[in-house]
């Protein structure tokens, strides 16, 4: 099986990219943004494509978004998304169209490498992989709740931060994680809050009066 995995993280797309080679899979390209991965599609014609949700340069959905339209050039190309995160909205259309070839696990779930590469063969198969909490949330949906009831403790651990006016690399060392990761918590909170790139408003500012009303 040949595929193209799509992972921003080096050193997790090397390791990825290593595990799978030892299991019979060829890694034909890896990349680490959603263009190079439609680039890299059209290109080689791989099998399927691993993806992350998150990927350069908004670290929020494009990932996602690059799968979605991958299969729309290609309908039914078979995708696996392997993240930390479950975006509902994106994650549904993948999946809405019902022509399989289809899955979504998460990172920190995958305890057993012959299952995962037995995911991914099913997915390249036609068939589906879904994480059951991935399931869970998809259905439950969280539409009934407010913004920030649908930031992740983490999330509300960095805006908590941002309110008290520090900068990423002083979050970062409070929360002992790396400033990319900051970045992409503070995305994530960005895309949550509803708060798109505008040249007239200060999201920092604005997420940090949606953290400060909502602890009323």
């Amino acid at each position: 099986m040949r595929v193209v995995l799509a992972e921003d993280l080096y050193l997790l797309r090397e390791g990825l990219t290593h595990l799978l080679n030892a299991h019979g899979v060829e890694v034909v390209a890896g990349v680490d943004t959603g263009q190079a991965l439609l680039d890299a599609i059209e290109s080689t014609r791989p099998d399927a494509a691993i993806v992350d949700v998150r990927l350069p340069p908004g670290f929020t959905d494009e990932g996602l978004r690059a799968a979605i339209q991958a299969r729309r050039r290609t309908p039914g190309f078979p995708v696996l998304v392997l993240s930390q995160y479950v975006e509902q909205i994106y994650a549904r259309e993948l999946i809405a169209e019902g022509s399989g070839g289809v899955g979504y696990l998460l990172k920190d779930r995958v305890f057993d490498t012959r299952e995962f590469v037995g995911a991914l063969r099913r997915v390249r198969d036609g068939g589906t992989a879904m994480d059951p909490e991935v399931i869970a949330k998809l259905v439950t949906g969280s539409a009934h709740l407010p913004p920030m009831a649908t930031l992740t403790a983490r999330e509300r651990d960095v805006l908590g931060l941002m309110a008290e006016g520090r900068s990423n690399a002083a979050i970062a060392a409070g929360l002992f994680i790396s400033e990319g990761t900051v970045g992409k918590h503070i995305a994530a909170v960005f895309a949550k809050l509803g708060l798109a790139a505008s040249d007239d408003h200060n999201r920092r500012v604005l997420a940090v009066l949606a953290y400060l009303d909502g602890s009323r």
